[in-house]
């Protein structure tokens, strides 16, 4: 099993819209480096739901990969907000998967919280200009974030 960190706009999707539905849809994602890492995760894997470009971003619980990735409808759709006119049912670069809640923290582990643990100095989060919406998280980084949640 691999670990990850996935990010997501609250007012868009959040941690308790996710444990509302029980399992939905991950979409969106418009960066080629993340879309590799979303083509790269395994059923089983484990991620946490980041909330981001919010008043505390911050990571609040725990989600798991239910279906490996499979095309993004939302690239073909000239509703979405995710459209991309270059996209095709037979050439779609993007990927979506599905994801189901597993865990919501009591409170939002802050951003400001995780920069300030030595032991997650290499995790990309907390690295300067790492804006990947996607990121791989080491087991034990993992380890470390969840003795605080």
């Amino acid at each position: 099993m691999a670990y990850w960190l996935m990010k997501s706009e609250p007012d868009e999707f959040s941690i308790k819209d996710l444990q509302k539905l029980g399992e939905a849809r991950w979409d969106g994602v418009r960066n080629y480096q993340a879309r590799n890492f979303i083509r790269s995760m395994a059923v089983g894997d484990e991620f946490f739901f980041y909330h981001s470009s919010c008043p505390q971003p911050g990571i609040a619980g725990v989600g798991r990969i239910v279906q490996a990735a499979y095309p993004d409808p939302t690239a073909l759709d000239p509703q979405s907000h995710y459209f991309d006119p270059k996209a095709t049912p037979e050439k779609n670069p993007w990927s979506a998967l599905q994801v189901a809640h597993v865990h919501t923290f009591a409170k939002v582990i802050t951003l400001d919280y995780l920069k300030q643990q030595t032991a997650l100095a290499e995790m990309p989060l907390v690295q300067k200009g790492s804006r990947l919406s996607v990121m791989p998280v080491t087991p034990e980084q993992w380890a470390v974030v969840m003795a605080n949640a």
